[in-house]
């Protein structure tokens, strides 16, 4: 197959998902301030999120960069990490309807962790097929980034149980830590160029 299949197939999905996000912020039932302040908790959940998928949609572009042919197991890695973000719009409707409640902050977070697996998992398979010496492998070498991101996660599901501002501060500070732009893959990119 080739990889601009894998790239358009990726970002419909993404841009898919960004959309049944919007979607579902309702229109205020008023035209006064106190109407939009009900929207508050929904809006701050859309917002993160959407922030979560742009970075998904950012460091995915670049990591299919690196990739010199596509095979099976990168096509179902490829599945797996857009199954897990496909799921961010019902997690952010449910945690922003809710109010950020225990329950959904945990699921939420569930969410981001499993997504942030399976970017791992990804990463991981396109270094299998093109080799320890490739370029993604080189560029991003053994990903303390993600494996940060992941431990962080792991921590947020059940902190959203005992303090569930800890475990949105967790998720907003992973957000943080990806917002900086990832450069090493974009570097390599450049120096083989």
């Amino acid at each position: 197959m080739n990889k601009n299949r894998l790239e358009a197939f990726s970002d419909g999905v993404i841009a898919i998902i960004i959309t049944v996000m919007v979607l579902e912020l309702k229109i205020p039932q008023g035209s006064d301030w106190q109407s939009l302040r009900h929207l508050a908790p929904k809006f701050v959940s859309y917002v993160i999120s959407f922030i979560y998928v742009a970075i998904y949609w950012n460091n995915h572009h670049h990591l299919l960069h690196t990739v010199k042919h596509v095979t099976g197991a990168i096509l179902w890695s490829n599945t797996h990490l857009l199954f897990w973000i496909s799921l961010m719009p019902f997690v952010t409707g449910w945690a922003g309807e809710n109010h950020f409640a225990e329950l959904p902050v945990a699921v939420y977070s569930f969410i981001l962790l499993m997504a942030g697996i399976a970017y791992y998992i990804l990463s991981r398979i396109i270094i299998s097929v093109h080799g320890k010496d490739s370029l993604l492998s080189t560029a991003i070498g053994h990903d303390f980034k993600g494996i940060i991101s992941i431990v962080g996660y792991l921590i947020a599901v059940p902190m959203a149980f005992v303090y569930k501002y800890g475990s949105i501060g967790i998720i907003i500070a992973i957000a943080i830590l990806w917002l900086i732009p990832d450069r090493r893959i974009e570097k390599k990119l450049n120096e083989n160029d």
